[in-house]
């Protein structure tokens, strides 16, 4: 019988990541610093465990292979508490990485939860650039010069399609919506080292291959839009994935005829009621929905719905 999935998150330690997901959403880690939360994630490097249910104790894919799920899995979605800067990165479409890489590109979409007074993210560039210069830039430090850098709070959010420069900031938590990939073209570290002692690689020939070197434009956001059951916005819309904000107050039934849907709390409480079950939601809790599965949400939180497309 199909039901709703809560998930064990999985936890990474990388060495830009802080301590929030442990100490305030509870994460379990036998790390000092937990880097990022997988709240969906079906990969080799990262499969989550169910904690309800008759399939308590194994992990997703097992259950999705149980359920005839036979397609590759098409999200990943995390939380991200960047204590340090990321690396300065580029991510490729579909066709680049299917003969580079072996799996898909990557689009993604970032929703910024928490950050400290004077964040900022990188997003592309000020200006048009050549690829001779790109590669010059890198090469010679200097990219820093022509990189766009937004200013940003709790609540704005940021659409990233494959082929567009970005980087986290320091002191921003995001929840972040994406293709099942982790392939990922390193063009700035700082000159961090990693675990070993040894600079972290670069990626310089692939990341110029794929950067899209005209500025790329913020989307502007769409207006929020008042419900019986709270307010909505919708943070993206692609081919790969949409994005809803969910300021639940109140009771909300979910659409689940055309896909399933990730249920990710932000903050606040929720119940969410299927046929089955009634699971009790808090901060940092995250349902997998599988498809054709009656369920509602109840209660005062705020929630990242995401939906395949």
């Amino acid at each position: 019988m199909r039901y709703p999935l809560l998930l064990k998150p999985v936890t990474k330690d990388y060495l830009w990541g802080g301590t929030r997901l442990k100490t305030e959403y509870g994460f379990e880690s036998d790390q000092d610093k937990v880097a990022e939360g997988w709240m969906l994630t079906c990969r080799k490097d990262g499969v989550n465990r169910v904690l309800n249910g008759c399939y308590a104790g194994e992990d997703l894919d097992t259950v999705l292979k149980a359920w005839g799920y036979e397609e590759p899995f098409p999200l990943l979605i995390k939380l991200i508490d960047a204590q340090d800067r990321l690396s300065v990165q580029v991510h490729p479409d579909d066709a680049y990485a299917l003969e580079h890489e072996g799996e898909f590109g990557k689009t993604e979409m970032w929703y910024v939860v928490d950050c400290e007074e004077g964040a900022t993210l990188a997003y592309g560039f000020t200006r048009e650039l050549s690829r001779d210069e790109l590669r010059e830039r890198i090469e010679n430090d200097t990219l820093h010069e022509v990189i766009r850098y937004v200013p940003v709070k709790a609540g704005d959010a940021l659409f990233i399609p494959a082929g567009t420069l970005h980087a986290i900031g320091k002191g921003i938590l995001i929840a972040e919506v994406q293709q099942n990939s982790n392939t990922t073209y390193r063009v700035s570290d700082y000159g961090r080292v990693g675990a070993d002692g040894k600079p972290r690689e670069l990626h310089v020939d692939k990341a110029v291959d794929v950067m899209r070197l005209t500025p790329s434009p913020l989307d502007e956001d769409v207006a929020a839009v008042s419900c019986d059951y709270g307010v909505e916005r919708v943070l993206a819309d692609c081919p790969y994935f949409k994005a809803v904000k969910l300021d639940l107050n109140g009771e909300k039934n979910l659409d689940m005829t055309a896909g399933f849907v990730s249920v990710l709390v932000l903050s606040g409480s929720a119940s969410l009621v299927s046929e089955t079950e009634t699971l009790s939601l808090g901060k940092g809790d995250s349902v997998f929905v599988p498809a054709l599965c009656s369920v509602r949400l109840c209660g005062n939180a705020e929630v990242l719905l995401s939906f395949p497309m």
